[in-house]
């Protein structure tokens, strides 16, 4: 393109590439730095211009791939806009860039050449920098790490392991943090904090292979600097004792400092001999600080909440990443990693399933609020035998109308799961619900009832009517009836057998031990020998008969019929106390994230579920607790061994290992989720300026209705809290 359109189009706009390529492209301006912005003057106009415009653009398609941040995720299409390593300088001459076509090797070398503007070493174990000075300067030596490329190793002199070696000053670089070149899916971390002022690029070694890197056994280039190594909380006065003076001349340095989420590096610089330095806090992949990642994939991973971390950090004036950028590393990093690892474990507990032939499950429904005002239902089924969670389901209420059938649609997609995993029930154990009744009858799977919840009904109206005058005997049997509940229900007998247990209740409170029932002619127990009318109920009495009439209910008598005799709801019950931990019913959260927690709770269940009890020479170990339930009435519960956590070991190695160096089939595999419409979705949305027009305080809405019945036919603004009580006019 001639000289002369180049400067007319830069003349034109600013909008548009210099060169006129097409719209569509992302848009780079001018670099600050005087070294940079002159080598991209020079490929725009073959030369350094005297006087040029400061706003022209040049767009990607006049960049290698290997020039950009972001390339994974911008194929991905997770964002619509390209980002820039810092050093990266055009070199194609046509719209073949990044989108359209792989550089050549003689344009890598250009770049590679033009970039190689001053000689760099590095060192890897305190992350520092060191910038050769020009050979007028005194020697400088680096202190040589273990975590630099085995062709920069063999290049320069051998030395053990773990020692401490000086050599002098050589123009070798070697990476500051790249275990293999990759195609990632990258952030937008410049919005996180403004005080940097430029991002860290990536290194462009020449002696530096990917095949050949240092992540060996003996090396660990990979393994000891992520996840897995110890950190610790530094001071920024300590830091700046390190760099306030030369290590040369021993001369006072102009030390700058710049940081980024949990991320800080300083820069040293000695205006006596020149020396130069820059040091690092952690490793940095791309533009991303590890640190940064990682810290809100502990907060997410455990089901923390970052909002209390950040005001738990900010009390000690801890720096911490902001809250979009937690957002951003849960949408694009922790939440495809929860989703894939989820689909992983849940395939290999089928897997095992399918060998032992039918599944004995039990079922029940957790909402997010109670009452029928619910946004989120989830529908859990879990495998009996080995009290492990098989299968979530988690609906919208918006999906089936209203939140009163979102337990039937639950259960509907959970043994729709399992059919597709060729998972057959032998029968299922849930609460009383009418829905839940019909459509299992209708898919004819044999259902059994949870004794918990028929025996808490059934308590509900005993203790409401041991309130009433006359019943008040009631109120010694309550226990010896909820006992007689869990002995009918747990008995080897079933169907006419449990009913006959079950109406020889009635003979026992009134101290009647033969029985007209042939199952069971006499009661088990001794002939009680106290005829204490007070400690009996009388036959022919009121109170003995409301009981009655509650006891040989037709749909009590029913239910009974059908009480589970093996397996309960309690561990269940166990679970959704677990997921309170991860999503607390006073926090709203996204679709995605909520199934996220979800699937976090039911790793952490599967886990931990089982623990074993606690003992101390050989004795097992209980503590006394007085639940709420007990009213005052002491209970021993078993000690367990400490929870463990291996998986959040397990995602952070996935988010660091696989999901951080390509995301895509990752974001893919999530994208496959389908999300259901938002809930404010199918209501109007009325203009703000009305919304806040219409708003009243409560002080003033009676003053404004006395003056809207007064002055029917005119607009009266309404009166402010203030007014009201001074009483001013309007």
């Amino acid at each position: 393109m001639p000289t002369d359109n180049i400067v007319a189009a830069a003349a034109m706009s600013w909008r548009r590439c210099v060169f006129r390529c097409e719209r569509k492209n992302t848009l780079f301006g001018l670099p600050k730095e005087d070294t940079r912005r002159n080598l991209w003057l020079s490929f725009i106009y073959n030369t350094v211009p005297e006087q040029y415009n400061a706003n022209i653009r040049v767009c990607a398609a006049h960049f290698t791939e290997d020039s950009f941040l972001n390339l994974g995720e911008y194929k991905a299409g997770c964002t619509q806009r390209l980002l820039l390593k810092s050093g990266a300088i055009p070199t194609l001459q046509g719209q073949s860039g990044a989108s359209d076509s792989q550089p050549s090797k003689s344009q890598q070398a250009q770049g590679s050449e033009q970039l190689s503007t001053s000689s760099r070493s590095h060192d890897v174990e305190c992350q520092t920098d060191f910038i050769e000075t020009p050979p007028a300067a005194s020697p400088k030596t680096r202190s040589v790490g273990t975590q630099v490329s085995l062709g920069t190793l063999k290049d320069t002199h051998a030395r053990r392991k773990g020692t401490q070696a000086t050599a002098p000053l050589s123009p070798i670089k070697a990476p500051p943090f790249t275990p293999h070149k990759r195609p990632r899916l990258e952030l937008d971390e410049e919005e996180e904090d403004t005080d940097i002022s430029e991002s860290i690029a990536e290194p462009h070694d020449s002696t530096y292979n990917p095949d050949n890197s240092a992540v060996t056994q003996e090396y660990g280039l990979w393994e000891q600097t992520t996840y897995n190594v110890s950190k610790y909380i530094v001071f920024e006065s300590c830091l700046r004792e390190l760099f306030e003076t030369c290590p040369l001349c021993k001369t006072k340095c102009d030390v700058q400092c710049r940081r980024m989420g949990s991320y800080v590096s300083f820069t040293q610089h000695c205006p006596k001999c020149s020396y130069h330095r820059k040091w690092e806090s952690q490793p940095v992949v791309g533009s991303t600080p590890v640190g940064n990642l990682l810290v809100s994939a502990a907060t997410y991973f455990c089901g923390a909440s970052f909002i209390q971390f950040e005001k738990i950090c900010k009390a000690m004036q801890l720096q911490i990443i902001q809250y979009d950028a937690f957002r951003r590393h849960a949408r694009n990093y922790l939440e495809p990693a929860v989703i894939h690892k989820w689909n992983l474990d849940q395939k290999n507990l089928f897997r095992k399933l399918q060998e032992g032939g039918k599944v004995a499950v039990a079922g029940d429904m957790r909402a997010d609020t109670r009452g029928h005002s619910a946004k989120f239902g989830c529908y859990t089924l879990m495998h009996l035998d080995s009290n492990t969670i098989l299968d979530m389901q988690l609906i919208q209420s918006n999906e089936v109308g209203d939140s009163c059938h979102m337990e039937k649609e639950g259960l509907k997609r959970c043994l729709d799961h399992l059919e597709a995993n060729s998972l057959a029930v032998e029968y299922i154990t849930t609460n009383r619900h009418p829905q839940i009744q019909k459509f299992l009858r209708e898919r004819k799977i044999v259902q059994f009832y949870d004794v918990w919840h028929f025996e808490k009904g059934l308590y509900k109206k005993l203790d409401k009517l041991s309130q009433k005058k006359g019943c008040e005997i009631l109120k010694k049997w309550l226990r010896s009836i909820k006992n007689h509940v869990y002995w009918s229900a747990t008995s080897s007998t079933s169907g006419p057998e449990k009913v006959a247990k079950w109406t020889s209740l009635l003979n026992h409170i009134q101290n009647i031990h033969i029985h007209e029932n042939p199952e069971f002619p006499k009661c088990a127990h001794p002939d009680q020998a106290s005829r204490d009318p007070k400690k009996w109920f009388q036959t022919g009495s009121m109170p003995l008969h409301k009981v009655e009439k509650i006891l040989n209910n037709k749909r009590v008598l029913k239910d009974v019929e059908k009480l589970c005799h093996h397996y309960q709801t309690s561990s269940l019950k166990a679970f959704h106390s677990v997921i309170l931990r991860f999503a607390p019913k006073n926090v709203v959260f996204p679709f995605i994230g909520m199934l996220c927690r979800l699937y976090l709770a039911a790793m952490h269940y599967n886990e931990n579920g089982d623990r074993e009890q606690t003992t101390t020479s050989g004795q097992p170990m209980y503590k006394v607790v007085f639940p709420k339930s007990k009213k005052g009435e002491c209970t021993a519960k078993p000690l367990k061994t400490a929870p463990s956590y291996d998986y959040v070991a397990d995602l952070m190695k996935l988010v660091i290992e696989e999901v951080f160096v390509d995301p895509a089939p990752f974001v893919k595999e999530l994208k496959q989720i389908p999300i259901p419409t938002f809930l404010p979705s199918q209501f109007e949305r009325p203009l703000k300026e009305e919304v806040v027009g219409r708003h009243v305080s409560r002080f003033s809405q009676g003053v404004v209705e006395s003056l809207q019945t007064v002055h029917p036919d005119q607009g009266t603004p309404a009166k402010s809290e203030a007014q009201h009580r001074t009483g001013e006019q309007l």
